[in-house]
């Protein structure tokens, strides 16, 4: 379960936007290299390439969220390369899970450092997640067809 709740968190964490962030400009749209870690009860990293849109890049700065939980950020903060985030997650069934991000952006990078605090079986479980995003380029590879 605690596997599931750490990489579910935060996997998406860098591929998620809010509109409200339109108003500054980001990262920029293009081929991406990302890589997510967790350290938890369990310690696991993974590294994906990924082709970021224009209409996906405001999804990849909202912050860690999920198609399993439901988060709010009411501090939500990009400004000046610096980035503040706050807020809470709750699964479907009602657990909690609170959330702190800092990091930092550019058009071709983005860096953040997310620590996430919940209960299991009223024990205490803490983590730390973190985004390593680097832009590759301009043009994103053509997908590879199956076959």
């Amino acid at each position: 379960m605690l596997r599931t709740l750490t990489l579910g968190l935060f996997a998406v964490s860098a591929l998620a936007a809010a509109p409200a962030l339109a108003q500054e400009s980001t990262i920029q749209p293009g081929y991406w290299e990302v890589t997510n870690k967790v350290q938890a009860v369990i310690s696991q990293t993974k590294k994906e390439r990924r082709c970021i849109t224009p209409s996906e890049v405001a999804k990849f700065t909202l912050g860690p969220s999920n198609r399993h939980y439901s988060c709010t950020y009411p501090t939500r903060i990009f400004q000046n390369g610096k980035i503040t985030l706050k807020g809470t997650c709750a699964s479907k069934k009602g657990r909690q899970v609170a959330i702190e991000a800092t990091g930092s952006y550019s058009p071709t990078t983005f860096k953040m450092v997310a620590d996430v605090d919940t209960t299991y079986a009223g024990l205490p479980l803490g983590g730390r997640f973190t985004t390593d995003a680097r832009r590759l380029g301009d043009a994103c590879p053509a997908p590879v067809k199956a076959g």
